[in-house]
């Protein structure tokens, strides 16, 4: 294999994220690669020792000019993959990969800047207090560069959807059988709404941060500039990236915030798995269409199969997100005494559950994408005899209304387990001992007429 210049190797990816899906996932990769994440790594270290210089009572020297701060942070703006390998060299004789990052850090900066002291690289650090950060500034820029926005879209296709529908009836479904009618516009507006309240909840993530050393006390810190407020500058590092800063942790930083996000992350993807059995669902009733694509094939055996693929594809990947973001949930948080390296391993999972997320969302917007309404289909359930059934709902509501006695039960008596068609519905609106103008309008009610509040309720609430 290795011989074959022309083979390609996502063909001998391991994971699908690099391999079949890797055109869904391509842009994680500047977030949850090992490249990015030495780059990250790089920016924290970087951004702590020009933080070290700025600081009066630390005394590094004379400040540093422009010219040598924007040579320091080109490190990791301009990191290069010759860059990531020499760190990974570094890692095959260390056995530690923020210690590689420190050892390239001290080599590039002593061979660029000579006059700097390099023991300040990672001054009082313990490679948690990078690691933790770095990741923090992964997972927000993540949110909000390529999250939020794919969510948004998706939020935002169901909401044109909806309104686009908002007055086509359509008989509902409980428990798999006929039952009161709804709107089609009003069932796709339930999972915007649903989608959009979690988006709220991600936009409002907090990500936070420590840097305070082994056990969390600033021990070394203190022990060697006995007169720096190191908490206050901690405090000021840490906001200074943009993250919030924790005040209390052991070596680790206690991983709740992350387990807020698996865990709203965890409930869009739940949200999206129960939207795709349900178009799976209306697809098979025969209420949406899909276009057949020349040269596509949905069966080796049935030439006329066109499957709902992509639905299919986002429910599968919606579950195995679903399973890794509670499993990093539910661990990352627990720590064993000050520190344990558990964390460690379980966070390079962290792209792999939103590379699933990812896939089921792109799946998902490539398949809504192609959909039609079949209103013929939809028309004819909503008019078949069979479907008059639903009507005895709005009947022994109306009896409660005049005071009939036993409403429920005279109809559960006239409809339940015998074929109800609309002349058993017109005779037993005629046999009722109600007022004219009231089965008048019993009479006029069909199943497409009979819709509620469907249509408001949509219109309204649609787009939030």
């Amino acid at each position: 294999m290795a011989s074959d210049n022309s083979f390609d190797f996502s063909l001998a990816a391991v994971s699908p994220h690099d391999g079949r899906y890797a055109s869904h996932t391509r842009a994680l990769g500047p977030y949850f690669s090992e490249f990015a994440l030495i780059r990250y790594r790089l920016r924290v270290e970087i951004e702590w020792y020009l933080a070290l210089w700025r600081e009066p009572g630390v005394e590094l020297g004379a400040p540093l000019d422009a010219r040598t701060e924007a040579s320091l942070r080109a490190i990791y703006e301009r990191c290069s993959n010759s860059d990531a390998k020499e760190v990974k060299a570094l890692e095959a004789t260390t056995n530690h990969d923020v210690k590689a990052v420190e050892y390239y850090l001290k080599r590039r900066i002593g061979r660029d800047h000579s006059r700097l002291p390099i023991e300040m690289v990672h001054f009082a650090c313990t490679s948690e207090d990078i690691n933790n950060l770095a990741y923090a500034l992964i997972l927000k820029e993540f949110s909000n560069s390529e999250l939020l926005p794919r969510l948004d879209a998706v939020v935002r296709s169901l909401a044109d959807f909806a309104l686009g529908n908002a007055g086509r009836p359509m008989i509902g479904r409980t428990h798999g059988q006929l039952a009161t009618p709804t709107t089609v516009g009003k069932e796709f507006a339930v999972f915007a709404h649903r989608l959009r309240r979690q988006v709220g909840h991600l936009r409002r993530q907090e990500f936070l941060g420590k840097i305070n050393g082994a056990v969390g006390n600033y021990n070394a810190h203190h022990a060697a500039y006995p007169n720096v407020d190191w908490i206050d500058f901690s405090r000021r590092f840490v906001e200074g990236l943009g993250l919030v800063w924790n005040p209390l942790t052991t070596q680790i930083e206690s991983h709740d915030w992350m387990a807020e996000l698996f865990d709203t992350s965890a409930r869009v993807c739940t949200i999206m798995l129960g939207l795709s059995r349900d178009l799976w669902a209306y697809i098979s009733l025969g209420y949406f269409r899909q276009p057949p694509l020349a040269g596509e094939v949905g069966s080796s055996t049935m030439p006329h199969k066109v499957n709902p693929i992509d639905f299919e594809n986002c429910e599968g990947n919606s579950g195995l997100a679903i399973a890794l973001l509670q499993h990093l949930s539910a661990k990352l948080p627990v720590s064993r005494l000050q520190r344990d390296l558990s964390d460690s391993t379980v966070l390079r999972s962290v792209g792999s559950a939103f590379a699933h997320m990812v896939v089921a969302l792109s799946s998902f917007s490539k398949g809504f994408s192609k959909l039609s309404i079949d209103e013929e289909a939809i028309a004819a359930d909503l008019d078949a005899p069979r479907s008059f059934e639903v009507l005895a709902e709005a009947i022994q509501t109306l009896m409660r209304r005049y005071g009939l006695p036993q409403p429920y039960e005279t109809l559960k008596e006239l409809t339940r387990g015998r074929p109800v068609n609309p002349d058993l519905i017109r005779e037993i609106i005629s046999s009722l001992p109600l007022d004219a103008p009231v089965k008048s309008l019993l009479d006029r009610i069909s199943p497409a007429s009979y819709l509620g509040l469907a249509e408001r309720l949509t219109r309204t609430y649609a787009r939030g």
